[in-house]
């Protein structure tokens, strides 16, 4: 059984990356989100058929992402290099497009592991999603089963609820009163 995450420490992480326009390279971890709101999230692979509606479907939303003081990472363990080639092919042709958030690189598995997603007999990760507050801890997790989208109305509802520092019942919004 995987350890619970949620109220502890954030696994600390340093990975490769591809920025969302396709064209430069660089070095992601942990410390770079401090003092701010953290969504990262796992994919299972590049060039397939649920992950590009969740990318893209995360990718128009981010204004309110950013609204909400919140970065977004992608993560799988495919390689930077099939991350820009993937972000730099044509939407109609099975690639992304532009994007307004990195992708992270995970080959080693050491991430996905850390975070308790790794399929370790397929070397990929299930659909791992993380809130990780400002000061590096935990705050949400939700694991999908590879076949099924998540909900960015539903991550950005939760990330609303838990910067409003109150109790939120059953299907808060922001704007409405807490407990």
């Amino acid at each position: 059984m995987a350890e619970r995450l949620v109220g502890k420490t954030a696994p600390f992480f340093e990975m490769k990356y591809v920025d969302g326009e396709g064209e430069k390279f660089g070095k992601v971890k942990l410390d770079d989100y401090k003092g701010k709101w953290l969504v990262m999230f796992f994919y299972p692979l590049d060039f397939t058929f649920v992950c590009p509606t969740e990318i893209t479907g995360i990718n128009k939303r981010m204004e309110d992402f950013r609204k909400a003081n919140a970065e977004v990472l992608g993560i799988s363990t495919d390689s930077e290099h099939s991350h820009k080639a993937w972000i730099n092919q044509a939407h109609d042709n099975g690639g992304l497009g532009k994007l307004k958030f990195p992708l992270a690189s995970d080959m080693t598995q050491q991430v996905a592991r850390d975070y308790g997603v790794l399929v370790e007999e397929e070397g990929i990760a299930l659909r791992g999603l993380f809130i990780i507050d400002p000061e590096g801890i935990v705050r949400y997790n939700v694991v999908h089963d590879m076949n099924v989208g998540r909900s960015v109305d539903e991550t950005l509802r939760v990330l609303q609820a838990l910067k409003s520092g109150g109790l939120c019942p059953v299907d808060w919004s922001e704007g409405d009163d807490t407990l």
